[in-house]
C-alpha cells in the first residue's frame, strides 16, 4: 500500500521532537482528519540550522513530516518559502490518492513557520 521510502520515514523518522526559543514552533492542523504537525526551526542569518517535528496523525503524515525536516534542514528562507506538495510526496516516494493530505499538512507548516519566523 505505502512505498518503500515512505515506509523508512514512518519506521525511522528523522530529527523527531521540538527546539527550545530561540526557535520558532509553530502548529498546523487538518480539521478534515485531525492529523497535528507541531514544526520547529532554528534560523540563523536566514539559514534553518535545525529542524524538529511532532506528528499526531496517520503513517503518511508521520513520514511526511520526517522527509520535511530533512527538506528544510540548510535552506535559506527565500529557498524553503518555494517549498510545494509535491516535493514531500516524491520525497517520500509517492503518497497514496487518500494520503495527500500530509503532504498538504506539511505546506501549512511551512508557510506558517515562515510567516513567524520572518
Amino acid at each position: 500500500m505505502y512505498p518503500e521510502r515512505l515506509i523508512e520515514h514512518f519506521q525511522n523518522p528523522r530529527n523527531v521532537g521540538e527546539l527550545p526559543p530561540p526557535a520558532v514552533t509553530v502548529e498546523v492542523s487538518n480539521p478534515a482528519c485531525g492529523d497535528i504537525l507541531r514544526l520547529s526551526a532554528r534560523f540563523e542569518a536566514g539559514v534553518a540550522v535545525e529542524v524538529r517535528y511532532k506528528v499526531r496523525g496517520c503513517t503518511a503524515s508521520i513520514a511526511a513530516g520526517s522527509a520535511l525536516t530533512e527538506w528544510i534542514a540548510g535552506k535559506a528562507r527565500t529557498q524553503i518559502a518555494s517549498f510545494q506538495p509535491l516535493i514531500v510526496d516524491e520525497a517520500v516516494g509517492g503518497l497514496p490518492a487518500e494520503s495527500k493530505h500530509a503532504a498538504v499538512l506539511c505546506a501549512d507548516g511551512v508557510k506558517l513557520l515562515l510567516q513567524r519566523s520572518g
